[in-house]
C-alpha cells in the first residue's frame, strides 16, 4: 500500500492536535538555530561522531521541515507522522543522555525531572501517528499482511 496515496480519514480533533504538534516541531526547529541552541547542545550524546553544534542545527531544520510539513502538507499527513514518529524514536538518546549524563537543561534540574521527562517522548510518538491518521495506515498493513495479500 502506498503511503502516498492512502487517505486517512481524520476527526476535528486530529487535525487540531496535527497542527499543534506542527507548530511546536517547527518552533522547536527555530529555537535550535536561534536562542535555545546551548540547551539542545547540552541534549547531544558524547557518543555522536558528529560535531554536537552541527547536530543542533541539522535537527533543528529536520524540526521545521516536519513541522511544516504536519501543517501544510495535509495530503502527506501519514507520511509526516511516520517520519515524525521515528525522528521522536531517534532523538531519544539525546533525552536519555542528558539524564545520565545529569545535564540541566530546560529547566530539567533534577535527575527525577529530567527521568519524567523521558516518559512523555513515547507520547510525542503516538501523538504524531494519532493525529495524522498514521495509526490507520499501519493498522490497514497489518490486515492486508494477515489477508495474504501485498
Amino acid at each position: 500500500m502506498n503511503i502516498f496515496k492512502f487517505k486517512a480519514k481524520t476527526m476535528v480533533l486530529q487535525h487540531i492536535m496535527r497542527v499543534l504538534l506542527g507548530l511546536a516541531l517547527a518552533y522547536a526547529g527555530v529555537s535550535h538555530l536561534t536562542f535555545n541552541r546551548e540547551e539542545f547542545l547540552a541534549q547531544v550524546p558524547r557518543w555522536v561522531p558528529l560535531d554536537p553544534d552541527l547536530v543542533v542545527i541539522l535537527s533543528g531544520i529536520v524540526e521545521i521541515i516536519l513541522g511544516l510539513g504536519l501543517i501544510f502538507f495535509i495530503s502527506q499527513k501519514v507520511f509526516f507522522g511516520l517520519v515524525t514518529g521515528i525522528f521522536f524514536i531517534l532523538i531519544f538518546p539525546g533525552n536519555l543522555a542528558q539524564y545520565h549524563n545529569e545535564v540541566d537543561a530546560f529547566g530539567l534540574d533534577s535527575d527525577r525531572a529530567r527521568l519524567i521527562r523521558l516518559f512523555f517522548q513515547p507520547l510525542l510518538v503516538l501523538w504524531a501517528i494519532w493525529s495524522t491518521g498514521a495509526w490507520q495506515y499501519l493498522k490497514s498493513l497489518k490486515k492486508k499482511q494477515s489477508n495474504g495479500t501485498t
